[in-house]
């Protein structure tokens, strides 16, 4: 009599390996009533995800710190999971005009599992802990674990092997936090339930990271300067649709016609951070890319310190003249250093 594997043991308790009672007769339904179950299910991920804010807060204050110290993001992962992280550290340098290497997302079994699966990868630990080395991690970094079933080998040698060097780590998982038995600085555990059809991860838990991953990378990137209100202001204009979205932003946050956008980003060499300064504080480029630098790249905080620095200036100006004026009322012929 064959014994169950180790394995089947490991996953038959998993709450991403269950049965969904909600979809046992999918089989015989009509083409709306599945795509009505799939959509009631899909409704249910926000809210797991809603769940786990404050852990996703904690991870992203460690990302944020890990940039600020010239640190790098790595995504670790296997087949959707992994695909995933590669699909937002791919987003990034457009979207944030980020250095490519600044996030980067590992995949196991490289390159070619992105486009097509091989399922047997994940189970290489060994692989994943050369991969780590490869990459170059070091105590400064932040790697982030993705497995929707917490159990993947690959993943856990991963964060293991980051944990030795030093960096910090993170998980996300889809498994319930009291099963979490991986070491890390944060464990984020959208609990989604089992998927519509049993075991297919790809389908609520890869939403669920993927809203995760989405949090991740676009509070960090907030954080550090990377939005002005609610726009993209680091964005790289490497594509016709990037390069109108520019001008866009330029001229809905300072009010300047279209051709007057085109042409201060010219200016700016195609940097809507320095367009937006040059503009709203009526500045040159290199006094903009000063006033960024003071800023730590705030585009908000560079406008701010240059009205104030305005209304200071004037004020003193002010003070200036009213005293020179009392100066001459009283017979005085010229200035002198008034007394304090």
């Amino acid at each position: 009599m064959t014994e169950p594997t180790s394995v089947f043991d490991e996953i038959k308790d998993l709450i991403t390996e269950q049965r969904n009672p909600r979809t046992m007769d999918i089989d015989a339904r009509s083409v709306e009533e599945i795509l009505r179950l799939i959509n009631e299910e899909d409704k249910t991920v926000p809210r797991a995800v809603e769940k786990e804010l404050p852990y996703i807060a904690r991870a992203v204050e460690i990302v944020v710190e890990a940039f600020r110290r010239g640190g790098r993001l790595f995504y670790v992962g296997a087949g959707t999971s992994g695909r995933l992280g590669v699909l937002d550290a791919s987003e990034c340098p457009p979207t944030f005009g980020t250095d490519p290497k600044m996030i980067q997302g590992i995949i196991s079994g490289g390159f070619q599992t992105l486009i097509r699966s091989q399922e047997g990868v994940e189970d290489r630990a060994e692989q994943a802990v050369r991969d780590i080395v490869e990459r170059g991690v070091t105590d400064r970094d932040v790697v982030v674990g993705l497995a929707a079933s917490r159990r993947t080998p690959y993943v856990i040698a991963a964060v293991r092997k980051a944990r030795r060097i030093g960096a910090k780590t993170v998980y996300v998982t889809c498994t319930p936090r009291s099963e979490m038995n991986i070491p890390v600085d944060v464990a984020i555990c959208p609990v989604v339930g089992p998927e519509v059809v049993m075991g297919s991860t790809r389908m609520k838990a890869g939403t669920a990271q993927k809203l995760v991953l989405n949090m991740l990378t676009t509070t960090a990137m907030i954080r550090l300067g990377k939005v002005y209100g609610n726009m993209m202001v680091d964005l790289q204009m490497t594509s016709q649709k990037l390069v109108e979205r520019s001008k866009r932003t330029v001229m809905i946050a300072t009010g300047v016609e279209y051709e007057e956008a085109a042409r201060v980003l010219e200016e700016a060499q195609g940097h809507v951070k320095t367009a937006l300064v040059m503009i709203l504080s009526g500045v040159d480029r290199e006094e903009a890319l000063r006033r960024l630098e003071r800023a730590d790249g705030f585009v908000r905080k560079a406008i701010e310190d240059s009205v104030r620095a305005a209304e200071t200036q004037r004020s003193q100006s002010t003070s200036t003249k009213a005293k020179v004026e009392v100066k001459v009322k009283k017979g005085g012929a010229g200035w002198s250093q008034p007394r304090p």
